[in-house]
């Protein structure tokens, strides 16, 4: 068999490939579709859940301590659902648990189970009294009766962390699966104290969790450093169901749920609906500009990332990742990057042709040339989304998964299935140079001699932000934090009859605005039920009785049909931190494999710079343009420091190339120069093939979608400028200042 004859066999196999795989993501298996678009998790926003309030046992209010305390243990353990589940504080005493994608409250109940207090007991109480009776598991006594006869060993408190693991028997060489503990400073105290009676005695320390011993283990020595070992599981399973108990079930304060309800999308169907025809009309335009601007070489590219969508359904729904806002950031970024390869690749193979090589050796060099800049852009994406996925909690989880599985596959149908695709139609007769197209050598345009003024631009920017930064601070708060950060108040309203949430759009939320002037206003809708539940920022006794009255004029609303509550922020101060912690570590990641892979510190450096620089830009038009500042400030942030990071390096990469042929330090200018003119098509290419889906989320989308469009697509602009003006440039200054250590 000729080539010919090979290549059309390998084309028609690579479009029943597709053909098979969109089939399987838009239509699925069996049923329920499964595998499909259809068959997705869907976070709360957009497909709703169950949600469930917990009010604190007794009549004592509880403190703030201990309801924060609780509300971080309660994240822990509703993560364990979903990662994208929202636990918060509504009034005094209340907690409410919201879990996505589910629809069956009991189930949940009965699941999540009511939490309680985690107790370590002792077997014999300080008077010489049995606590408890091993055999039955019940308590001779109650807990308050335990806790002052000294029968209670440590509280959960006390416990720093749990984990399941194995090790090895030393008599009988068997694996066992055991459980390690952490404790405190003080709990290290107390559990000296405990096991070192316990083991005297040859008694048992009982571990009781939501009115049941879940473990009652003998005390086989004196722990006096706070690492305590627990075996007898059978298994690991079981291991790992203990550890998780012990961890997640050291809840401050004693629970009740107090109801239960399945709730609607945040968002609505029309706003899916919409989202999903944006989305669809950015990837066609982006197929058509590939296909106008590339020729052949966007038809391969359009194939190629027809599969990457199809393969990109098939995994988010087979691995039941959750989607919610942010991951659908995640989604967009991994397709800009999936078509930045392919027009890195484009560019190279342009230029090869325009240098006189042959289009078939140009295919070939194209590829190899542009293979460490697709490597080293997504390589350095990939790290953070995976730093972020194991640091970070909830959307920012969601949000990394999407991303690594957006790079795995873009790297995958970049280089490998356009490439089959471009070398099928090459050797099918696609072989004339007009097919393909050339780049011939242009002048270089001179940013570096500009670079007084772009660093001049960039500087007052971030000085503007700064400014405004201290200008709001001064009026009361530096952004504009919705109740995702600042918490605020619950309006649950029982209507006359149940409504969608695009007549709570327009006959709801408009009170809102008129009477307070408040248009950030989160909906949900009660399934089975007339009530809606409507979040607004902090409401003072005034604002309420001026909203009862109008709710009452307006829709003939009575005071009895209305409840408010305060309620707190949704992302806790530990899921800040986290996620701040997660952001500065993903970055010396970043900046640790630049130095390592261009040997070279000051690309790092000087690619970190261009990140916050663009970071800092983004956060002075929210604080500007008073932009809500929510779970999608979180996500837009994330998403414009991969992009830039990825657009920074496709430069970096070819000043690295440039500079092996480097014979004096006076060259440094024109080989920047050079660099960022050579790179420059490619980075208009992808900044438009990116803002294309955003814009138009931006037109057609609801308010939540372009509380994310609009900062997205100030910093797409921002990072292209910042990796064409700027990080070169920062390089150029950093290499002229440190030339000595270039040398050595």
């Amino acid at each position: 068999m000729n080539q010919k004859n090979k290549s059309t066999l390998c084309f028609l196999g690579m479009i029943v490939l597709i053909a098979a795989v969109s089939f399987l993501a838009f239509v699925g298996v069996g049923d329920k579709a499964a595998g499909s678009i259809n068959d997705i998790r869907l976070g709360l926003d957009l497909a709703g859940g169950v949600s469930i309030t917990y009010q604190v046992v007794g009549d004592e209010s509880p403190s703030s301590t201990d309801m924060s305390d609780t509300i971080y243990k309660l994240q822990q353990r509703a993560f364990v659902y979903s990662t994208e589940a929202e636990v918060y504080q509504e009034g005094s005493n209340r907690i409410n648990v919201d879990i996505p994608n589910v629809s069956d409250a009991n189930a949940i109940l009965e699941e999540l189970g009511t939490p309680g207090t985690l107790y370590f007991i002792a077997q014999t109480d300080k008077n010489g009294n049995t606590c408890y009776n091993r055999s039955t598991g019940a308590l001779n006594y109650t807990i308050k009766e335990l806790e002052e006869n000294g029968g209670i060993v440590l509280t959960g408190n006390d416990v720093k962390t749990a984990v399941a693991g194995s090790q090895q028997n030393q008599t009988t060489n068997a694996v066992e699966y055991i459980v390690s503990l952490s404790l405190n400073d003080e709990g290290t105290t107390k559990f000296a104290e405990a096991t070192a009676k316990a083991y005297k005695s040859r008694e048992t320390i009982g571990i009781y969790y939501d009115g049941a011993f879940v473990s009652i283990p003998s005390v086989n020595a004196e722990i006096t450093t706070g690492q305590a070992v627990i075996t007898g599981m059978e298994n690991y399973e079981k291991a790992s169901n203990l550890a998780s108990i012990i961890r997640i079930g050291a809840v401050p304060l004693e629970l009740e749920e107090v109801r239960s309800n399945v709730v609607g999308a945040k968002l609505g169907e029309s706003a899916i609906r919409t989202s999903l025809i944006a989305g669809a009309i950015g990837l066609g335009l982006i197929i058509l500009f590939l296909i106008c601007y590339y020729r052949i070489m966007g038809v391969a590219a359009a194939m190629a990332l027809g599969l990457y969508a199809g393969l990109e359904i098939l995994i988010i729904s087979s691995f039941e990742v959750t989607l919610t806002l942010p991951g659908i950031a995640g989604v967009i970024l991994s397709i800009g990057m999936a078509v930045d390869a392919n027009v890195i690749i484009f560019a190279r193979i342009r230029e090869e042709i325009g240098s006189g090589i042959s289009v078939g050796n140009a295919i070939k060099n194209g590829f190899h040339k542009a293979l460490p800049a697709i490597l080293d852009g997504n390589i350095t994406t990939l790290i953070a989304a995976l730093v972020l996925y194991v640091m970070g909690t909830g959307t920012i989880k969601g949000f990394a998964m999407t991303l690594g599985i957006g790079i795995a596959l873009s790297m995958f149908t970049a280089l490998v299935i356009t490439q089959l695709l471009l070398n099928s139609l090459y050797h099918m007769g696609a072989q004339k140079q007009g097919l393909y197209g050339k780049t011939v050598a242009r002048k270089p345009i001179n940013f570096v001699g500009k670079k007084g003024i772009f660093f001049a631009v960039s500087g007052a920017m971030i000085i503007g932000c700064i400014v405004m930064l201290v200008v709001n601070s001064s009026k009361g708060s530096m952004l504009n934090y919705s109740i995702d950060f600042a918490g605020g108040t619950s309006t649950t309203i029982t209507m006359d009859s149940a409504m969608t949430l695009e007549e709570i759009d327009t006959k709801v939320k408009p009170i809102f605005e008129s009477t307070l002037g408040i248009a950030d206003v989160r909906a949900n809708t009660v399934n089975d039920s007339n009530e809606i539940v409507l979040k607004t920022e902090t409401l003072n006794q005034e604002q309420r009785e001026s909203l009862l009255a109008a709710l009452e004029k307006e829709l003939s609303i009575k005071a009895d049909q209305v409840e408010m509550e305060n309620i707190s922020a949704t992302i806790g101060s530990e899921m800040r931190r986290n996620a701040l912690i997660s952001i500065c570590i993903a970055s010396v990641c970043m900046l640790l494999y630049i130095w390592i892979r261009f040997k070279d510190m000051r690309f790092g450096l000087s690619s970190v710079l261009a990140l916050v620089h663009d970071v800092l830009v983004v956060i002075l038009f929210y604080a500007t343009l008073q932009w809500s500042v929510g779970t999608t400030f979180i996500a837009c942030i994330l998403t414009i420091v991969g992009y830039s990071i990825n657009a920074t390096i496709v430069i970096f990469d070819r000043i690295r190339e440039a500079k092996k042929s480097l014979k004096s330090n006076d060259q440094l200018a024109d080989i920047v120069n050079q660099s960022i003119t050579s790179t420059i098509s490619r980075s208009i290419n992808t900044s438009l093939t990116t803002l294309v889906t955003v814009v138009i989320l931006a037109i057609m989308g609801v308010s939540s979608i372009k509380e994310f469009a609009y900062p997205l697509i100030v910093g797409i602009v921002c990072g292209t400028y910042s990796s064409v003006c700027v990080a070169g440039n920062l390089w150029y200054v950093l290499a002229k200042k440190f030339v000595k250590k270039e040398k050595e």
